[in-house]
């Protein structure tokens, strides 16, 4: 690597994003943006100052403990973003609100119906990831057992068939015409946080120019997650598949947090081990990830500006 280029990569920004439809939701060290691009054209823009439990109680913020405390804060904040976005859409585009969603709203309210609605898409989101992700790969390795004794074996089944069912899920995503957008809005995110870390001017030509692939997307994080998950559950053995399944739901966060600071570790560094590590999850990226266009990287640029730190380096990774 240049001297010129170790400069322009050596500044890493902790400013994250994620995908909406038809806009960007970036977060800032103490600034939350939802950009959205309406019907007509126009940016819509809504900027929050979010209070995250690691802010506001010491522990949240330990090693390891934090890795679940911000992947399901992560959830709840992209929940109520996606729901915000899609509000734009037009009319005839909007799902019809279901007779229980309704029955919410009539009961306790506008206000907490949102947020039970909310919840309750994040709860299932969870158990839907878990379900797939986890348990399931457990209960087929499981049909092992009564083919060999061997431990290894075992281990390195389910953790076979934990990837694969993972990267026939990100495939599967890849053909759904509704994400198409979104994964063109995912690429605007990740090219538009490069301008702002190599500290070229935010326009879009200089956006345009840059690589969709980034080292600290979530994407990566979830590659992460599944070879983690492997090494981790390999140190439990027990013969019952049920009690198998229990112990990987109480392993979880272990998992969860070991594979959060890897990723912090990952992100900070430059080294051939970080592009060892980082490598799975950009491929992944060629999935999630799609050329924008330049009303895309407006709409990425406007998100990332209002988040910005007034002083300078305070977004430091």
């Amino acid at each position: 690597m240049s001297k010129k280029e170790k400069n322009e990569t050596q500044f890493r920004t902790s400013i994250g994003g994620q995908a909406l439809i038809e806009g960007i939701l970036m977060r800032g060290p103490t600034k939350q943006s939802i950009v959205v691009r309406k019907p007509d054209g126009e940016l819509e823009t809504k900027l929050e100052e979010p209070k995250f439990l690691r802010e506001r109680y010491k522990i949240c913020n330990l090693p390891i403990i934090r890795g679940s405390i911000v992947f399901i804060e992560s959830m709840v904040y992209g929940v109520k973003a996606l729901t915000y976005s899609a509000s734009f859409l037009p009319e005839e585009e909007q799902e019809e609100p279901s007779k229980f969603d309704k029955w919410i709203e009539k009961k306790f309210g506008m206000e907490k119906a949102e947020k039970f609605i909310i919840g309750f898409a994040v709860f299932l989101g969870i158990c839907l990831s878990v379900g797939l992700f986890i348990l399931l790969p457990t209960l087929l390795a499981g049909f092992v057992s009564s083919l060999t004794d061997s431990a290894v074996v075992h281990n390195l089944t389910e953790g076979f068939i934990r990837i694969v069912i993972f990267l026939l899920y990100m495939v599967f995503c890849t053909r759904m015409a509704e994400l198409k957008q979104v994964f063109r809005y995912h690429g605007a995110e990740h090219k538009t946080i490069f301008c702002y870390e190599k500290g070229l001017e935010l326009t879009v030509e200089n956006v345009r120019k840059q690589s969709r692939f980034h080292p600290r997307c979530g994407t990566s994080f979830l590659f992460v997650v599944m070879i983690i998950s492997i090494l981790v559950f390999s140190l439990v053995r027990w013969e019952n598949v049920w009690i198998r399944m229990g112990l990987r739901l109480l392993l979880l966060p272990i998992v969860v947090g070991i594979s959060y600071e890897i990723q912090r570790w990952v992100g900070a560094h430059d080294n051939w081990l970080s592009t060892i590590l980082t490598a799975p999850g950009k491929a992944l990226q060629r999935l999630t990830t799609a050329e924008p266009d330049d009303g895309m990287i407006e709409c990425a640029i406007e998100a990332l500006k209002l988040v910005i730190p007034e002083q300078k380096g305070q977004d430091a990774w």
